[in-house]
């Protein structure tokens, strides 16, 4: 018996990585960006004047969501078609 991947294509696990890698990074960014807002709201009643060293955290979550851009990249680069 052969082993041929007619059925299912070896890059074809290397673009579900690239999804996932998308998909997820963006959730946890999106996620981290709606804590991070509600967080920013209740200093911005507490204490107004700490505003804007709390935008801090929304821009590191952000940084999540291109994380996974690069990931998706290297992976989309290292995935192989059939010649």
């Amino acid at each position: 018996m052969s082993c041929t991947t007619e059925y299912c294509p070896q890059f074809f696990f290397g673009y579900i990585g690239v999804a996932s890698a998308l998909i997820f990074a963006n959730l946890g960014a999106a996620y981290g960006s709606a804590k991070a807002g509600v967080g920013i709201c209740s200093m911005g009643v507490l204490k107004p004047e700490l505003i804007m060293k709390s935008v801090v955290p929304v821009v590191m979550a952000g940084i999540l969501g291109i994380y996974g851009m690069i990931v998706a990249v290297i992976i989309v680069q290292r995935s192989k078609l059939p010649p």
